[in-house]
Order: C-alpha cells, then sequence, then structure tokens
C-alpha cells in the first residue's frame, strides 16, 4: 500500500492507491532514527503443500505482524523462504521418481502460489538452495571451527556396499524388532508406532537398490555446545526478558539449558545439502537444522547485497521470529549458539511468537489419508482470503491447542464477520447512498453521543494498539470486532432510519458521517488481519489508505466528499456448503491396502502384547537422567507439574478431581512413550 504520511484530511479524493505486490517494493534497509523490524516465519519446508496449521503457525501471523509494522510507519523487512535441503527432501524426491531439484521447484511454486493467495505479503519469499546460502552458512562454519567450537567424532550407521554410501533412516526398510511389521523405516514403525534406530531393524534393507547394508562407524562434525552454555545463558536471560519470550518459549529453552547442553552433530552422509568446508568430508553435508536458520540470512542477502545492514546490526534492529513451538529450541539454542560461536555481531532474536498445534475436526491433518485442508484445498474452496485468515487467527492456538471445525469456521463468517463487521459497513456506505446521493453531509463531533463514542473507540484502539506491540494477535483482532460492535450500537442507539433521515435531519447527518469516519478507521485496523477487506472499504469510501494513528477524532473524512459505491464484504455460508466441505475432506480413516497386508495377524498379536506390557504401574512424573529433553518431553512435564499442582489444591478445597486425574494419566502415558524413543 502507499501510505498517506501525514494522513490526509479528506475533502475530495478522486483516486484510491491499490497494493503493490512486494516485488515492485524498493529494497528496504535499517534507517537511523527509526525503528527497524527484522521479521522472519519458520521456513516451511518444501516436500509437501502446507497446510492450515503450518499456515497459522507461521507465515500467516508473522505477516500480520509485518503488515501492523507498515501501517503503523516503522522500517520493516519481512523475510521467508523455502527449506530445501536435507533427507527429507532426497526421500520424497525417490517416492516422486524425481530428483531433488525437480522436486524443490515443483514445491517451492505450490508454496508461493498458496502464500500468494492468502495474501502473505512477504518483502522477499526465497529459498535454501542458493549460492548465498552456501557462501554464508560456510562462513559461519568457519568462524566456529575457528573459535574452536568444532568436534570430531565418529556416529554408528548403515552403509549401503552396493552403491557404496551411508543410509539416512528413511532409505532403510526391515521388520519392526518389536512388533514384527514388515516394512518398518529405518527411523519410525507404522505397524506399532514406535520410533526406531535403523541398526535396530531385522532383515534390513537398502530402499535404492534392495541390496543388505552393513552396520559401519563413520567421522561426524559436531558443534561443541557445552563451551558455549554459558554465553546461551546470558543472552537467554536478557533477550527473553526484554524481547517478552512466550511462557512456554521460556519453558523449553530453560529445560534445555538447564539439562545441560551437549555437543550436537552438524553433518549428515548425504548428497543434498550445503557442503562441508573441510578435508574428508567431501562427501557430507550439513545437517539440515544447523543450515536451515542460516537460510534467514541467505534469503535476506538474494534480496539485497547490504543484507549485514540488518543482520550484523544489533544496536538499530530488533528481530521478531513467528514459529509453532517444536521449532523453539533450535532459534532460542542451537542457531543463536551457531551466531556466538562465531565471535560477529550477528542481529539476534528480540521477540519469539509460537503456537501450539491446530487440530482438524478433533484429528490431526493427514495428507496421505486426504483429511484436513491444506493450501490447494483453501484456494479450490470458494470461500475469500479474508474469511480463512480471520478465522485461522480468531482462532490461533496461542497459548493451547485448537481445533478447526467446519461449524464453527460457518459461524465465523456468519455471526461475526457478516452480522456484525460487515452489516456496520454496508449499512453506513448504503444509506449514505441512498439517502444523501453519495456524499458526506456537514456535522458536528461535540455532542453528548459523538463524545462518548470517540471516547469509548479510542479507549479500544489504544488497547488494539498495545496487543499488536506485544504480538498478542488473537487479542487485537477481538479489539477490532468490539469497535465494529460499538459502531452497529451508534447506529441503534440512534435509531437511524428513514424516520430520522426525515424528521431529524441534522442529527441524522452528524450520525452518518461519524459512522462514516468509524468505517475509515476500521478499514485501516483491519488492514494486517483482512488486507483484501481493507482495500475494499477504502474503495467504497473512495479514501487513500491511512495509517494507524493514537488518536482518532472522527474528522478525517470532512463535508462534502463523495463517497464510491457499496460492496458486499462477505457473504453467509449455508448449512448445505458447510455439510458438503466438512465431506470432501474428511478423508479416509482407514490404513492403505499396503500396510493392511504387510500386518500380519501374528504382528498384530505382538503388537497387542507389546502395548499391554509397555504399560508401567507407575507412569513417570519427569524423565530420568541420561533422556535427551526434547521440546515434547519438557512440554510433557511442565503439564504434568501443572495438572499435579491443580490436584493437590482441587483436594484441599474438596472440589472433584476426576478430570484431572485422567488428564494426568494420559499426559504421564504420553511422557513414558517420548521417553521410550530413546530408550
Amino acid at each position: 500500500m502507499i501510505w498517506s504520511d501525514p494522513p490526509l484530511i479528506l475533502d475530495t479524493v478522486t483516486s484510491v492507491p491499490s497494493a503493490r505486490p512486494s516485488t515492485y517494493r524498493p529494497h528496504s534497509l535499517p534507517k537511523p532514527n527509526e525503528r527497524n523490524i527484522l521479521i522472519t516465519s519458520a521456513l516451511p519446508y518444501v516436500n509437501n503443500v502446507p497446510h492450515l496449521g503450518n499456515i497459522i503457525g507461521c507465515v500467516l501471523s508473522a505477516d500480520v505482524y509485518a503488515r501492523f509494522c507498515r501501517i503503523r510507519g516503522y522500517n520493516t523487512l519481512y523475510i521467508c523462504g523455502t527449506d530445501e535441503y536435507g533427507t527429507a527432501t532426497e526421500t520424497k524426491a525417490l517416492e516422486e521418481k524425481t530428483t531433488p531439484k525437480a522436486l524443490c521447484d515443483k514445491y517451492h511454486a505450490i508454496h508461493k502460489s498458496v502464500y500468494e493467495w492468502f495474501k502473505i505479503d512477504f518483502d522477499h519469499f526465497g529459498r535454501t538452495t542458493t549460492d548465498q546460502q552456501t557462501t554464508i552458512s560456510q562462513d559461519i562454519f568457519n568462524r566456529i571451527d575457528k573459535n574452536g567450537y568444532i568436534l570430531e567424532d565418529t556416529m554408528t550407521q548403515l552403509y549401503c556396499e552396493k552403491h557404496s554410501s551411508f543410509l539416512a533412516d528413511r532409505y532403510v526398510e526391515g521388520t519392526c524388532p518389536l512388533c514384527g511389521y514388515v516394512g518398518a523405516r529405518g527411523d519410525q514403525c507404522d505397524g506399532c508406532g514406535k520410533l526406531l534406530n535403523a541398526t535396530e531393524l531385522k532383515d534390513p534393507h537398502c530402499i535404492l537398490d534392495n541390496a543388505t547394508p552393513v552396520i559401519k562407524t563413520s567421522k561426524h562434525l559436531f558443534i561443541n555446545l557445552e563451551k558455549l552454555q554459558s554465553k546461551c545463558e546470558d543472552w537467554v536471560q536478557e533477550s527473553s526478558v526484554k524481547g517478552k519470550w512466550s511462557t512456554n518459549s521460556c519453558t523449553i529453552t530453560n529445560g534445555w539449558l538447564r539439562e545441560g547442553l551437549r555437543p550436537r552433530c552438524i553433518t549428515r552422509d548425504l548428497k543434498w545439502g550445503t557442503a562441508v568446508p573441510r578435508e574428508g568430508y567431501e562427501k557430507k553435508v550439513f545437517y539440515v537444522w544447523f543450515d536451515a536458520p542460516i537460510g534467514y540470512p541467505s534469503i535476506t542477502a538474494n534480496y539485497t547485497k547490504d543484507w549485514e545492514q540488518w543482520w550484523k546490526n544489533p544496536e538499530h534492529v530488533q528481530l521478531y521470529q513467528f514459529m509453532g513451538k517444536d521449532n523453539v529450541p533450535f532459534h532460542t539454542v542451537i542457531f543463536p549458539c551457531s551466531l556466538l560461536g562465531t565471535g560477529e555481531p550477528w542481529t539476534m532474536l528480540h521477540h519469539l511468537s509460537t503456537t501450539e498445534y491446530l487440530q482438524y475436526e478433533g484429528g490431526k491433518f493427514s495428507k496421505s489419508r486426504g483429511v484436513g485442508v491444506f493450501g490447494n484445498n483453501v484456494m479450490d474452496s470458494g470461500i475469500p482470503p479474508s474469511v480463512w485468515r480471520y478465522y485461522l487467527l480468531s482462532n490461533r492456538p496461542e497459548s493451547n491447542d485448537s481445533q478447526f471445525t467446519w461449524e464453527s469456521f460457518a459461524m465465523a463468517n456468519n455471526n461475526e464477520l457478516l452480522a456484525n463487521f460487515g452489516n456496520f459497513v454496508n449499512r453506513v456506505v448504503k444509506f449514505i447512498g441512498a439517502k444523501y446521493d453519495s456524499v458526506i453531509p456537514a456535522f458536528t463531533t461535540t455532542e453528548a453521543p459523538e463524545v462518548k463514542l470517540i471516547e469509548s473507540v479510542n479507549q479500544k484502539v489504544a488497547e488494539y494498539i498495545e496487543a499488536l506491540e506485544s504480538v498478542k494477535i488473537r487479542h487485537a483482532l477481538k479489539v477490532l470486532m468490539d469497535i465494529s460492535a460499538l459502531g452497529n450500537e451508534y447506529l441503534q442507539s440512534n435509531k437511524i432510519d428513514n424516520s430520522l433521515f426525515l424528521n431529524a435531519r441534522s442529527r441524522c447527518d452528524t450520525v452518518v458521517a461519524v459512522a462514516a469516519n468509524l468505517v475509515y478507521l476500521l478499514g485501516s485496523l483491519a488492514y494486517p488481519y483482512m488486507p483484501d477487506t481493507s482495500e475494499s472499504i477504502f474503495r467504497q469510501l473512495n479514501t487513500p489508505s491511512r495509517r494507524i494513528l493514537d488518536d482518532w477524532q472522527a474528522d478525517e473524512i470532512l463535508a462534502g466528499h463523495t463517497i464510491g459505491s457499496p460492496e458486499y464484504l462477505f457473504k453467509r455460508i449455508e448449512k448445505d456448503q458447510e455439510s458438503a466441505l466438512r465431506e470432501k475432506y474428511a478423508g479416509k480413516q482407514v490404513p492403505s491396502e499396503t500396510n493392511a497386508a504387510a500386518t500380519s495377524s501374528s504382528a498384530k498379536k505382538a503388537a497387542d502384547k507389546k502395548k499391554k506390557a509397555s504399560v508401567a504401574p507407575a507412569l513417570p512424573n519427569e524423565a530420568p537422567a541420561g533422556i535427551e529433553k526434547t521440546p515434547a518431553i519438557i512440554d510433557l512435564e511442565a503439564k504434568i507439574k501443572e495438572t499435579g499442582d491443580s490436584i493437590r489444591q482441587k483436594k484441599a478445597d474438596k472440589a472433584d478431581i476426576g478430570d484431572d486425574l485422567v488428564q494426568l494419566k494420559e499426559l504421564k502415558t504420553q511422557l513414558a512413550a517420548e521417553i521410550a524413543k530413546q530408550q
């Protein structure tokens, strides 16, 4: 958008500036004496179509904040792109009988088209398979190495002698040692669901050429996180307070630090990845979780040659990052340790915004079973982006998992967008068009009803700004709808209709003019959330876009201004349409024929027996010593403690604890399963 600075006081406006594609936006660099905001969302992996949970957890949430920063006048850069290296890409390319490069080209285009449809306004959407990625990754590694933070050690892996290569876990299949399932992968058994090490499989074979692999050791490089722990702790303590990290982010990060950091392998025996610049490692690449976060600066380097002004400028740039909670330790421990290890003045994380998981109709999204709504489905749904954006953002899983259901989706559209927001805008614009020939009448804002409205709206505007400054995205959206509700109440209390127009003309003049100014305000407040809706409002009012200011006085559109024609912002989703969409994306809740045939009755009995045996009489409250505190384990331990505290308090209050006990058992069972993955 072309933002008016300062905002225009309108008398006559003949055209409305339209949004420009981000590719036409001039390259932005940090500016002295301004607030410079650098925004990234977790790089989506390129081997599949993104689903709604991926979209709300990363790119959409970041887009709302980026749009808010721009409309507030902050110097803002929003960077993202596809994460393209690693085992999963190689494996997916084999499945699709193509090359990793061709696969990445295909899915990069799919991701880009989905995000463009959703109106995600990146300054640059790139990818990690670039020369800049190689240059910057190798430079970071060399500096870490020079500073003494790289170790060399060996790992035991399966090796295929037929094509002379160590095998990534996904390249191995065999018989599950736990349940006897035929066709278990090197990392997980689909029969019993247990995680495995490839070396545990019975009768393993290479999926590339069906050869039987042998066990060999392989040299690898490790970043010595143990030596970097004190630097990381000092940084976390400062950044988490200044940047107001979420409670979940702090819990996960501090859990890793409390457990004690250990050397972590940063190389893999693959071909598809960033080459390791060390003699003897010519056939290895960097591990994707060392390499992928470096995609943020490398994608910026593809946007501007002066990328270091953003990424090595900690005094003048604040970095905001958006992601799902499972990505937290890689962005608060591993990536920061990599940057700290270089000794260079990197722009480090300021604020971390994380989400829990979005579930689909009581279960999980599953592309393989056709369950859930994926990016390409949304584009074919016939429902516009603003409705999808609104529902996902109003249902954003900020502190707990949330559910996507078609019933709540339709209700949000019909009862909130249509009945509240759309009703107010349409009623005002149509009334002015019908009764005033689309010309704003003379008005005053000094009468008691207007004074009260202006005061109430300004309180809400302050709450909206404060919420988004703190990246409380869902709360600010609720405030936006509250302001729209104030507009509906204002029209209702003044009984705006033909009778008011005929019998109390001056009063009617003031009400419609003030209401038009409130619609104008809503257009700017809606912009971060529903940009198409915002543009429609500006078009209907025949006004330029406006910034979000701290003070609203209902006097920006003046008497004599001619507005445009009314447009419907939203359409009702009927019950039959809701049912049809639910049925279309329900998928098939049955295993594939291949797996059904592969699982013999004896294997099923073995799996049942194993499952019964795995239920220990005493479930754990926390992971024992020697178990790595993964994000899932840290999260479960925190929830177990919280639930236990609740039970103790309810016992003291003599309250019912039945539901809490069920929840506690479920949490402990989940924790036991996570612990078993490492045993």
